[in-house]
C-alpha cells in the first residue's frame, strides 16, 4: 500500500488531486499507527503550541495531530490547493476549524508564510519530493521555534499484502514490484529540479543542519488476514497504482498475474483472495532545535 506519499514514487507532474481519495482512504486506514506515533511524541515531551504539516496532503494526518494535541494550533501546507481545501473540509468535519488553517506553496519556501515558529513540524515523505533534502532540512529547522521537535517520516520497509507464493504466476510478485519502484524512484529524484544526491542518513542530515538529540523510531502496522470490505480496497486500489504504473517494468508473466489478480470475476484475485492481508514498517526520525 501507497500509505500517503511513501510507495508514491512518482514524477514531478503527478496528479495530487487525482491522488487524493486513495491518499485520504490510505491515511485513514493507518490512523491508529498515527496516533501511536503521535502518543510517541507526546510521551517524549511534545506539548507544542503550534504544529505544522509540511507535505500535509488531504490534512487525514494534520487532523490526527491535532485530535492528540488539542492545545494546539495546526497548519496543513501543500503544494496543492486542491488537497489543501479536501484539508479544510476534513477539519471542519472534526470540528477543528478555530485552530486550523492552511499554507499554499512549494515547499520548503511556502513556510516563510508561517507567523510563528513551530513547535512541532511533521513532514510525512515529503522531503523526497524536494530536490536538496539537506537545504530543505535546513529550512525545516530555521521554522523551528527554540525546543521545537523535526518529526521527519522517511523510510521502513516496502509493504506486503500477499504470501510470497500465491498459487498464480511466479512466487516472489511483490518484491520485483518493489525492484521497478525502487529504479523508478531513483529516477524521479534524479530528475527534480536541484536534484542533490544524499546518503539517505536522516538523523545524520538533521545534526548536519544544527538539530540535536536525533533519535529514530519504527512503528510497525498490521492487519492479518482476513481483511474488512474497507482494508481490501485500499489494497486493490494500491495494486491498481501499481499495475498501471509499473507495469512495462515487468516481464509479460508478472504483468499477467497482475492483471488476474485486479479481475473481480477471478477467483484468485483480491476482491476475493482469504490470504490478502496488510504489513507495513514506517520509521520516524526526530530531533530537536537547541
Amino acid at each position: 500500500m501507497a500509505h500517503e506519499h511513501h510507495h508514491h514514487h512518482a514524477h514531478a507532474d503527478v496528479d495530487w488531486a487525482a491522488m487524493a481519495p486513495l491518499l485520504e482512504s490510505e491515511a485513514e486506514l493507518l490512523t491508529p499507527m498515527y496516533r501511536r506515533i503521535a502518543n510517541w511524541l507526546g510521551e517524549r515531551g511534545a506539548r507544542p503550541g503550534l504544529i505544522v504539516d509540511a507535505g500535509s496532503g488531504p490534512g487525514a494526518v494534520t487532523c490526527v495531530l491535532a485530535e492528540a494535541f488539542p492545545d494546539a494550533r495546526v497548519v496543513a501546507a501543500d503544494g496543492s490547493e486542491p488537497l489543501l481545501e479536501r484539508a479544510r473540509m476534513r477539519a471542519a468535519r472534526l470540528g477543528l476549524t478555530d485552530r486550523f488553517s492552511t499554507v499554499a506553496g512549494e515547499l520548503p519556501g511556502a513556510l516563510a508564510e508561517l507567523e510563528y515558529p513551530a513547535d512541532l513540524l511533521w513532514a510525512s515523505r515529503s522531503l523526497h519530493h524536494l530536490g536538496d533534502q539537506r537545504a530543505a532540512l535546513a529550512a525545516f529547522a530555521d521554522r523551528l521555534a527554540p525546543g521545537g521537535v523535526l518529526a521527519l517520516l522517511e523510510g521502513g520497509l516496502p509493504p506486503r499484502s500477499l504470501p510470497r507464493d500465491i498459487g498464480i504466476g511466479r512466487p516472489g510478485l511483490e518484491a520485483r514490484l518493489d525492484a521497478v519502484e525502487t529504479e523508478r524512484f531513483t529516477a524521479m529524484r534524479a530528475e527534480l529540479p536541484d536534484a542533490v544526491t544524499e546518503t539517505e542518513d536522516w538523523a545524520g542530515l538533521m545534526t548536519s543542519v544544527g538539530l540535536r538529540a536525533p533519535v529514530t523510531r519504527t512503528f510497525l502496522f498490521e492487519l492479518p488476514a482476513p481483511l474488512s470490505d474497507e482494508a481490501r480496497t485500499c489494497v486493490v486500489a494500491e495494486f491498481r497504482r501499481r499495475r498501471d504504473k509499473l507495469a512495462d517494468g515487468l516481464d509479460a508473466t508478472d504483468r499477467a498475474t497482475l492483471d488476474r489478480l485486479l479481475d473481480p470475476d477471478d477467483k484468485v484475485s483480491l476482491y476475493h483472495r482469504p490470504d490478502v492481508y496488510v504489513l507495513q514498517a514506517h520509521t520516524m526520525h526526530t530531533a530537536v532545535k537547541a
